[in-house]
């Protein structure tokens, strides 16, 4: 269970991190590409167990990037509607009634 909480929180902390994964997802990417003729030329591609695997890996690497792309979207929406209540004129209205000062002459 602790172990659990462990690889669960270190991805959370990593996913927070755009560039960090956008870099670990393209090497992941360049690993995969160049595998295919690896995979090929020893006849790895024969074998159930390594097709199973590379199945469940393109399973995991869909929902997780669908997954992302929701988390995008959510924040998006959140975004809009917190423009939508608080209106950048109005914001700025305010700030400059806020820093203005009228005398009287």
């Amino acid at each position: 269970m602790r172990t659990r909480r462990v690889v669960r929180s270190s991805c959370a902390s990593v996913q927070g991190y755009a560039t960090f994964m956008r870099r670990l997802n393209g090497w992941l990417t360049w690993f995969l590409i160049l595998m295919i003729p690896v995979s090929i030329i020893t006849g790895w591609v024969r074998s159930v167990t390594y097709v199973s695997a590379l199945s469940l890996w393109a399973l995991v690497s869909g929902h997780w990037s669908t997954w992302q792309a929701a988390r995008v979207e959510v924040a998006q929406q959140r975004e809009a509607l917190e423009r939508e209540s608080h209106p950048i004129e109005q914001r700025v209205v305010d700030a400059l009634v806020d820093q203005t000062e009228i005398a009287a002459t």
